[in-house]
Parts: structure tokens; C-alpha cells; sequence
């Protein structure tokens, strides 16, 4: 199974996180407001993100080209958290 659990970010979205939470077989939890340390994989993806690009950046006029390199350069960085393995050689290995 790759996913054992969601950590949500406040948001208007967050209504349905009850049936997504069954729909999906998750546990979702919902974190505080104003505590970035409580999502500590967004907040450190957010900040790889900024490598390329900018608060400013308009996501919108990305063509997929670029998301797909980005996508790609992050799937294939070695991570702490995976006992330095990939993103991508450990979903590889979960198929």
C-alpha cells in the first residue's frame, strides 16, 4: 500500500475530508493553522519547489514541459526520509 495517511493543509477543501478519508481508506489529518512544523514533507517539498520557481510564479502558465523536468528532477533526488533512496525507486519498489 503507498499511502497510510494525509496531512491537510487548512483550506476550503477541507469540508469533504471525512469522506475522502473513507473513500480513499486514508487517515486524514488536519493540520492547525500557522504550524508548519505538523507538515513537514509539504513545507520541505514547497521549499525544493522554490529552486525553480518563485513565489510569484503564475502555475497556470507553466507549459508541462517544464512541470515534467521539475516532476522529474524531483522524483530523482535522493531524500533523507527514504534512507536515501528516491521518490521514485520507492514507489518503483511499492508497485
Amino acid at each position: 500500500m503507498l499511502k497510510r495517511s494525509l496531512a491537510w493543509d487548512q483550506g476550503k477543501e477541507i469540508h469533504v475530508h471525512e469522506q475522502l478519508s473513507v473513500l480513499a481508506g486514508v487517515t486524514v489529518y488536519v493540520c492547525n493553522s500557522r504550524s508548519p512544523w505538523q507538515r513537514g514533507s509539504n513545507e520541505n517539498t514547497n521549499g525544493l519547489l522554490r529552486q525553480w520557481f518563485p513565489r510569484s510564479t503564475d502555475f497556470y502558465t507553466l507549459d508541462r514541459a517544464t512541470i515534467a523536468d521539475v516532476q522529474m528532477s524531483l522524483n530523482d533526488r535522493p531524500r533523507h526520509t527514504l534512507g536515501f533512496r528516491t521518490p521514485a525507486s520507492v514507489f518503483a519498489a511499492a508497485c
